[in-house]
Formats: structure tokens, C-alpha cells, sequence
């Protein structure tokens, strides 16, 4: 079975740090499309960042660009979501979500697949 275990999501101030962990189970992240994406109530799901292994790509949402990488652990089967300069506007549920891996498709799962169950981020000013 296909599992996400998000996690690390906490309450920071503003200009703080935070690493979210993706870990997964069920699956290799080798062969997946691997993705963060944040959702604030009211608001549209935002992809943040996204990573495959496969061809040692990632993507950055321009909102975090400088701020946050994103990483996997291959042995640990787990992807990691590091962010810095956390500000206020960040504050929302973190989810990570899984494809397997498209030929045709780009570095980012769709969003059809797994989803972790998520991990609040909250950022004080």
C-alpha cells in the first residue's frame, strides 16, 4: 500500500526555519514524481515544490525561490522540504503527494495520486 507520512510542521516566528519530512512507504521515491504542496482555508492548493529522482530535477514555486530547497533521502525513502526566511504568508498545511513516474510528464506529481495527510505551518510575525 501506497503510504505518506508528512511531519516537522510546527509554529515559528518569522525569519525562522523549519524541515518538513515526507516519508514514504509502500513505494520507492526513486520511480515517483515526489511533491510539496501548502492549502490556506479558502484558498487555492498551491504546489511548492517538487523533485524526480529519476532525472535529478526540482522545481521551486517562485513565492519560495531562495528560501526553501527540497531534497530526498534515498535510503530513508523519505523527501525532505527545508524552508528558511519562513514568513507570515507561508502559514498554512503542507502536503506532500506521489505519482509514479510519466515519461510525458513533468517533474511535479498531479496531484491524482497519494497525499500525505499534512503538517501545519505556522509563521508568528
Amino acid at each position: 500500500e501506497v503510504q505518506l507520512q508528512a511531519s516537522g510542521g510546527g509554529l515559528v516566528q518569522a525569519g525562522g526555519s523549519l524541515r518538513l519530512s515526507c516519508a514514504a512507504s509502500g513505494f520507492n521515491i526513486d520511480d515517483y514524481h515526489i511533491g510539496w504542496f501548502r492549502r490556506v482555508p479558502g484558498a487555492d492548493r498551491e504546489g511548492v515544490a517538487c523533485i524526480l529522482y529519476r532525472h535529478s530535477q526540482t522545481w521551486l514555486a517562485d513565492s519560495v525561490k531562495g528560501r526553501f530547497s527540497i531534497s530526498s533521502d534515498n535510503a530513508k525513502n523519505t523527501v525532505y522540504l527545508q524552508m528558511h526566511s519562513l514568513k507570515p504568508e507561508d502559514t498554512a498545511v503542507y502536503y506532500c503527494a506521489a505519482d509514479p513516474y510519466n515519461s510525458f510528464g513533468g517533474i511535479c506529481p498531479t496531484g491524482a495520486g497519494s497525499w500525505g495527510q499534512g503538517t501545519q505551518v505556522t509563521v508568528s510575525s
